[in-house]
């Protein structure tokens, strides 16, 4: 996937209106500081353009990057473990849902989980929430280079297993740092793009 032009087009507060976009939309929704800045970084082959930070619950806002004016990537604000006030949490919570009800043009959701853990419930709520709603996420297992390649297979199993995930959801092992996945990742983008513009021909 060639990147020509990244644009942040829209950012939508807890007060905000989400925007009503004819390009389709391709989410991505992960725990505090799972490592999903530094994912839309490395697919949009910017170095930080979308924040990374050491501090959990940095993005508390959904941002839509405008990709070559083809589609959108949509970060959703991180949930769980950030230090804020519970009543913060609940209105994040709003925000992921509504997006997840109200957007007409989302096609795909990445969920993020950290391969080296097992998914802790507020995972595992995301998971069933976007199911919910009608998605099949693609399970996006970060930070791949923080253990060996022999475990790697054991702890997708693990994954799968915690998640209890639809039968044949891809699970794909991510670095931002050797960019393995990427490929693989940009390949779901591209098919989820076709399909919508077939859709709407």
């Amino acid at each position: 996937m060639h990147i020509k032009s990244v644009n942040l087009e829209t950012v939508v507060g807890i007060t905000s209106t989400l925007p009503k976009n004819e390009l389709v939309e391709i989410a991505f929704a992960g725990k505090s500081n799972v490592g999903k800045s530094s994912l839309i970084n490395a697919l949009m082959q910017r170095k930080s353009y979308a924040r990374t930070s050491q501090q959990p619950g940095k993005t508390q806002t959904i941002n839509f990057y405008n990709i070559n004016n083809e589609l959108y990537f949509v970060d959703l604000p991180g949930y769980g473990y950030a230090k804020v006030a519970k009543e913060v949490k609940v209105k994040w919570g709003k925000m992921i849902d509504n997006y997840l009800k109200k957007s007409e043009v989302l096609r795909l959701l990445f969920l993020l989980v950290d391969i080296r853990h097992e998914p802790g419930q507020n995972d595992k709520d995301m998971y069933n929430w976007a199911v919910h709603y009608g998605f099949n996420p693609v399970i996006i297992a970060t930070k791949s280079d923080k253990i060996s390649r022999g475990a790697k297979q054991k702890h997708v199993t693990q994954i799968a297993k915690a998640l209890n995930v639809v039968e044949g959801t891809p699970i794909i092992p991510f670095s931002a740092l050797n960019k393995e996945g990427r490929d693989e990742i940009y390949e779901y983008i591209e098919g989820a793009k076709e399909y919508f513009d077939e859709e709407n021909q």
